[in-house]
């Protein structure tokens, strides 16, 4: 009797997990799948250096991403480099620029919810109200 083949579920978790998280077995099956499929290699390999330039504020590295993804015939990963070629300034200013806009982001996200829960009971007199209040 043969041992099951991993579902795609658990190869997408074992290729977008931390490497240093997976347990012995887990890399041994990752190791076998990569080598039994070039494409899955080739996504795995592009996946981990992307994650590498995020986790590490690596956006200097960012311009080669896109070319380097181009080299293989993975169409999910064309649409992501041409959207991140789209917006490339931003992006590389994203990863390499100490300043966020994540404060001003959850304020937005508030004001939005806000409007949400009154949506419809009453004018913008009350909802300036409520968001002044809510602070």
């Amino acid at each position: 009797m043969t041992a099951r083949p991993p579902s795609p579920r658990t190869v997408a978790g074992w290729i977008l997990g931390r490497p240093e998280t997976l347990t012995e077995p887990e890399q041994l099956h990752l190791k076998t799948v990569r080598a039994h499929c070039p494409e899955l290699d080739a996504l795995s390999r592009h996946v981990r250096s992307f994650a590498v330039m995020l986790t590490e504020r690596q956006g200097e590295r960012l311009p080669d991403w896109p070319d380097a993804v181009r080299q293989d015939d993975l169409p999910s990963l064309h649409t992501l480099a041409a959207g991140i070629d789209r917006d490339l300034d931003a992006v590389t200013a994203g990863l390499t620029l100490p300043w966020s806009s994540g404060a001003v982001e959850g304020h937005v996200n508030r004001i939005k919810m806000l409007k949400r829960q009154m949506f419809g009971r009453a004018g913008f007199a009350l909802l300036r109200k409520r968001v002044l209040l809510a602070q």
